[in-house]
């Protein structure tokens, strides 16, 4: 059987491998029942249902000619590792690193830095739309968090004061 589509073939088969990996570490945790969930109820039934999607994605994807479906491409390296840098930077900024001796640098510049970085591995970087962006991001978040959940995360460098 030839793929008409390869994108939406491989697409398929990591929407199958995530969601199998997510069922089977759902399995360490208890899983209950429909009417008393456990904690690995959901992850689960997310996982199934993930694996799931993956595998229609990937047998229409056999079945079914798309006009997008062009084989696959080069790896765009650059915004793959500018996202994953982003991820690593607002965990370090958010809790510091003690054994380090990095502070903690608070919630406000640690979300303003992932998106700053985070928006390099885009194809249109402006810097006033980034910035923009990044603040009202920083400030929603501190908005929803700190004030409308009441969790307690650090929001400024210790320096300046909480």
């Amino acid at each position: 059987m030839r793929i008409k589509s390869q994108k939406d073939f491989v697409s398929g088969l990591v929407f199958i491998a995530i969601g199998v990996t997510f069922a089977i570490g759902a399995t360490n945790y208890s899983i209950g029942t429909s009417a008393r969930m456990g904690p690995g109820y959901f992850p689960l039934m997310l996982g199934i249902v993930l694996a799931i999607i993956g595998a229609v994605v990937s047998f229409r994807a056999l079945v079914v000619e798309t006009p997008d479906g062009d084989p696959i491409g080069t790896w765009a390296w650059k915004p793959l590792l500018l996202i994953i840098v982003a991820n690593f930077l607002f965990g370090i900024l958010l809790g510091g690193i003690p054994s380090l001796d990095i502070p903690a640098m608070g919630l406000i510049a640690a979300i303003i830095v992932l998106t700053i970085v985070a928006a390099m591995g885009g194809h249109e970087f402006k810097w006033s739309e980034v910035l923009i962006l990044s603040v009202v991001l920083a400030v929603g978040s501190w908005a929803v968090f700190v004030k409308g959940l009441g969790l307690t995360f650090q929001v400024w460098p210790s320096f300046l004061g909480n």
